[in-house]
């Protein structure tokens, strides 16, 4: 795998023995980083179970389009042993941080199936028209219509007020970039409601919820991802080392061009557990 700025011809030594070992839990991206489109990517389910041998890992994603429990019964299809508890989607976090701030309420979903799934256990009610609703809460949509952001606009003109899952620009599939839950959050920023609260990476919402879980300080918690914006960004804020893999969105380009340097890279998500990893050049 190559270093920071260097060609992709050249090579790097493996990064010193017992990288991980230096942590005590681990947040873990999934598309992009377990899989790719509905494909686990090689190696990746070995390096999971790896990585929970050697402490607590967490799936922390920014995808809405699934319920915890969808994503943990697809996840096990491709062969992840996790539970619904050892997820974390967007989505949930969107349910928890309107349930935590400001109690049940009304929401009109511009998602899919997932983000609808997670509100009603959080105790949120799903509104039976726009003009019903206290927050719009907008993730990423496959099927979104022109009707469907007029019965958003409706709601927001009657005082509705934005939370978005995340706003990811695009999304990685097996034929390449799709565009994101920004996408949507932007068609209701081109209206003028811009989202009050964003919930996923790399809003310090989100990893709060994960340190919470853990009982870790952000020091012992390593956040693994490919996108340098919402996974790597995010982390630092939030006081946790990173590693970026290049099996998803993310390139060594992308690192120098934006300035935003994890604490380790890795071609993939098995070559970071296999101790394949180089430290970022700020790191040198």
């Amino acid at each position: 795998m190559p270093s920071v700025g260097e060609s992709p011809s050249r090579k790097v030594s493996a990064a010193p023995h017992g990288v991980l070992e230096r942590y005590g839990a681990f947040l873990v991206d999934v598309d992009g980083v377990l899989t790719r489109g509905r494909d686990a990517l090689p190696g990746a389910v070995e390096a999971f179970a790896a990585l929970q041998a050697r402490g607590r890992a967490l799936v922390l994603t920014n995808n809405s389009t699934r319920s915890r429990s969808e994503l943990a019964e697809h996840l096990g299809t491709l062969g992840f042993a996790v539970s619904p508890d050892d997820i974390l989607g967007s989505a949930f976090l969107a349910a928890r941080y309107l349930a935590r701030h400001y109690g049940p309420v009304d929401v009109w979903v511009l998602g899919e199936d997932g983000v609808r799934d997670e509100m009603l256990p959080a105790g949120h009610r799903l509104a039976a028209r726009p003009e019903d609703a206290t927050w719009v809460v907008a993730g990423m949509d496959r099927d979104v219509t022109y009707a469907k952001l007029a019965e958003a606009l409706r709601a927001l003109v009657g005082g509705a007020r934005v939370v978005a899952t995340n706003e990811d620009a695009t999304f990685p599939t097996a034929d390449g970039l799709v565009p994101g839950a920004g996408a949507i959050v932007g068609a209701l920023r081109g209206m003028g409601f811009a989202a009050e609260h964003v919930v996923g990476k790399p809003s310090p919402a989100a990893f709060e919820v994960a340190l919470d879980v853990f009982g870790l300080p952000a020091s012992r918690v390593l956040m693994i991802g490919d996108r340098l914006d919402t996974d790597i960004a995010g982390a630092q804020a939030a006081g946790l080392d990173s590693a970026l893999v290049l099996s998803g969105v993310g390139s060594l380009d992308d690192i120098d061009r934006s300035g935003v340097h994890p604490t380790w890279i890795a071609a993939s998500f098995a070559d970071l557990c296999a101790g394949r990893v180089a430290p970022s050049r700020r790191r040198l």
